[in-house]
């Protein structure tokens, strides 16, 4: 018989009971921040964020609590019980930036000379995301990935201005109308957006067509493998190594993240990292895996406060993970 876990039923029966009226609440609330958001000065947003994740450190103690041992598991051994709460304070006054800076610059990514306008946002941004064209179109297609780091979102947007043809998968929201919301403004912007369920399909078609594919692989997941991240078994999917070994594509660590007292951002494009030659495919699924998470790690390391800490990342699964191990 299968199991379920209980906290998934839980999320469920939650999500099923968000009836017709809250979600049309919801929906005007952020429909009618979005022009207010739009003329504000970035230096008022910055100000905002970090009001709002101040509000949200104090006010909501599991999240708060989550994130600082979270943090103490990752990085307990190198930072001081101060320096790991200022991380984790930090880290929600970057969650809020992050959906600021989405609404801020949607029309900024939809002009005609976006191309030189990120060159004057970002000139550093600019010419590595070239790193990320080159790999794309010397291996005729391959799996970017990112971690919930800096701005994830500014990601599709700035390979569509650079000519890189991306598939994004994405996680379906409980709110019909705040998804349809948010799909609108990504598909604007020339992404092709892939709800997350029942996907593999659509994704191999995508490599077959040389194009290249976008996905968020660190969160917890009830179809994970278990493999370290931060020191410490995480499930993790294993969808990215699943398709670099299927289609011979690499996969690729990239992230924006925001220069230190700045309004400006720096990417990160690590190398690739590509399949093998191997005697049993699960363990090379393991190691690509793994392999993966430990550039994501790094990365995250140089950016500690712009890291999405809040979320239950070592959650423990009892599953299919098991199994694989």
């Amino acid at each position: 018989m299968n199991k379920t876990d209980p906290a998934s039923l839980r999320a469920s029966r939650k999500r099923k009971k968000k009836g017709k009226v809250r979600q049309l609440l919801e929906y005007g609330v952020a429909a009618s921040l979005l022009p207010l958001v739009r003329v504000t000065p970035i230096r008022i947003i910055h100000r905002m964020s970090d009001l709002l994740g101040n509000l949200l450190f104090l006010l909501i103690p599991a999240r708060r609590k989550l994130a600082i041992e979270n943090l103490n598991y990752a990085l307990g051994t190198e930072r001081t019980e101060g320096e790991i709460k200022r991380i984790a304070l930090k880290s929600c006054q970057s969650f809020f930036l992050t959906c600021f800076e989405i609404i801020k610059f949607q029309d900024f990514f939809r002009r005609k000379d976006a191309r030189e306008a990120l060159r004057s946002l970002s000139k550093e941004l600019e010419i590595l995301l070239q790193k990320a064209r080159k790999i794309h179109e010397e291996s005729g297609g391959c799996i970017f990935v990112s971690p919930h780091l800096g701005n994830w979102e500014y990601l599709p947007h700035v390979s569509s201005v650079l000519g890189i043809p991306l598939v994004v998968v994405a996680r379906p929201f409980s709110n019909a109308y705040l998804e349809r919301l948010v799909y609108s403004t990504r598909v604007d912007s020339g992404q092709v957006i892939l709800p997350k369920k029942n996907v593999l399909f659509m994704l191999q078609k995508t490599l077959r067509q040389g194009k290249s594919i976008g996905l968020l692989p660190d969160q917890s997941t009830h179809q994970g493998i278990s493999v370290n991240f931060f020191g410490r078994k995480a499930s993790t999917t294993p969808g990215p190594a699943l398709l670099s070994i299927m289609y011979k594509r690499p996969i690729v660590v990239v992230a924006c993240c925001r220069k230190e007292n700045s309004t400006d951002f720096e990417g990160v494009v690590s190398d690739p990292i590509w399949p093998g030659s191997y005697e049993s495919e699960k363990r090379e699924i393991f190691r690509l895996t793994e392999a993966m998470n430990k550039k994501m790690e790094d990365i995250i390391r140089q950016y500690p406060e712009q890291y999405f800490w809040i979320h239950d990342r070592w959650k423990i699964r009892r599953n299919r993970m098991e199994l694989l191990q």
